[in-house]
């Protein structure tokens, strides 16, 4: 007998992709033929989007207790899955620095241009401290992390949970107790529960992208890419660098993994990070994705999950650009070793932060206000980044995807994962990108 997901699955004619890409289209004809009597429709984007990051948040929580209890995860896949993460951190932050001061998109902008922004839309940040900011991840509330959605801090709990856990697993088994086993149950319930609660918001998530991009194209026009082309089409080629060279060069030579079958397998999820431009919010299909693509939920969980807080490639490359763009608009030469220093700013600012919409903006900020840029072509920039946060989503969750796959590969332990485990992976997303048969 068909189970209801399965049943819903084959009445789907239309595949998943296609609605968010029939959503654009209709989002980008709407908002031509009314202009700004349409903005309001962005607010159907905030809504859902923000629906989704309420639950994702628990599920966050919960995969990776889930993960802890299912699976062991050792040292060395922790240790690699940081190498590969920082390896393609330095990429990135080197392909924007490079390309920034090869191409120098700034030259196209003048500054006068940049005065139409309202200074108070520009978020007052002050200089970063590193100790201040490193503790301030630790919560001082179980609860505070989930209200303020602060990723770190909830893998933070997660983690401490999941050792716990597991260590009271062990001394009762010494003991011949099996009272863990009602809170693994628990806790996979739970999982499951919050997976077909956020199933549910993702089959309207193409709504939520006809609102945004409705409201977008009706407020602003195609006007901010006049302006700005220079700069938006050297991020987006930083990006592409990033994905179709850096990524796949890895895919080749280091997981011998054939490039069609992972873009075929990545595809439902690098969609759905388009249309809701944040890599937490697309965890459920990311998820979905590997399981589709045979890896091991260990390494999934470990990557998607956890490692999602190191994978912040978009942002970083995005941000290590926009910082020379920004000097080169007001002619300011960053010498070197000013640009190594925002560098490293740019890495730390971008910690926990690729799963928000938008933060790759709230972090430039922060890194500008640091470096001592002006932080008054902050507006400007906001009237494109609808564009450029999608294409900084796609890039962090491909860049979850490729570090999930090497662990795979790479990591002790692959073939390890029994069928209960896999199992555990495989409702949400099944409703949101269904197999083809």
């Amino acid at each position: 007998m068909d189970s209801p997901v399965a049943h819903t699955t084959k009445r789907r004619r239309v595949p998943f992709v296609g609605c968010i890409v029939a959503a654009m289209v209709l989002g980008v004809l709407v908002g031509l033929a009314f202009g700004g009597k349409v903005e309001d429709l962005g607010q159907l984007g905030t809504v859902i989007i923000g629906l989704i990051k309420a639950l994702a948040g628990p599920l966050l929580l919960f995969a990776i207790l889930d993960a802890f209890a299912r699976t062991n995860v050792r040292m060395r896949n922790a240790g690699l899955m940081v190498s590969i993460a920082l390896t393609n951190a330095l990429i990135a932050v080197a392909i924007g620095l490079a390309l920034s001061n090869t191409l120098q998109p700034g030259r196209y902008l003048s500054p006068p241009a940049v005065g139409s922004g309202s200074p108070a839309a520009v978020p007052k940040l002050g200089k970063i401290d590193f100790w201040a900011e490193l503790l301030g991840y630790i919560p001082t509330s179980v609860l505070k992390p989930f209200l303020d959605n602060s990723i770190v801090s909830i893998v933070f709990l997660a983690v401490l949970g999941g050792l716990a856990l597991r260590r009271v697993r062990h001394e009762q088994q010494e003991r011949g107790e099996h009272g863990y086993l009602v809170l693994e149950g628990f806790i996979s319930t739970t999982y499951h529960v919050i997976e077909r609660m956020l199933g549910a918001v993702i089959t309207v998530v193409p709504l939520a992208v006809f609102g945004v991009v409705a409201s977008a194209v009706g407020k602003n026009g195609f006007a901010p890419f006049r302006g700005l082309a220079a700069y938006v089409s050297v991020a987006v080629l930083g990006l592409a660098i990033q994905v179709f060279v850096v990524y796949q060069g890895w895919l080749v030579l280091v997981a011998r993994m054939p490039l069609r079958r992972f873009w075929t397998g990545a595809r439902d999820a690098l969609v759905y990070a388009l249309g809701a431009s944040s890599s937490l919010a697309t965890l459920p299909v990311t998820l979905r994705c590997l399981d589709r693509m045979k890896v091991t939920p260990q390494s999934a969980s470990l990557a998607a999950c956890v490692g999602t807080n190191l994978n912040n490639d978009g942002i970083l490359l995005y941000e290590a650009m926009a910082v020379l763009f920004v000097a080169q608009v007001y002619g300011i030469h960053l010498t070197l070793s000013q640009q190594a220093f925002a560098a490293l700013s740019c890495v730390f600012a971008g910690i926990g932060i690729a799963a928000v919409p938008d933060a790759g903006l709230i972090s430039l900020a922060l890194v500008l206000a640091t470096v001592g840029l002006p932080v008054e072509i902050v507006p400007l920039l906001l009237t494109v980044d609808w564009l450029l946060s999608r294409c900084r989503a796609m890039t962090n969750v491909a860049s979850d995807m490729l570090v999930a796959v090497l662990l795979d590969r790479l990591g002790d332990g692959a073939g390890g994962a029994d069928a209960r485990a896999l199992s555990s992976f495989g409702v949400l997303a099944e409703t949101a990108s269904p197999k083809k048969e």
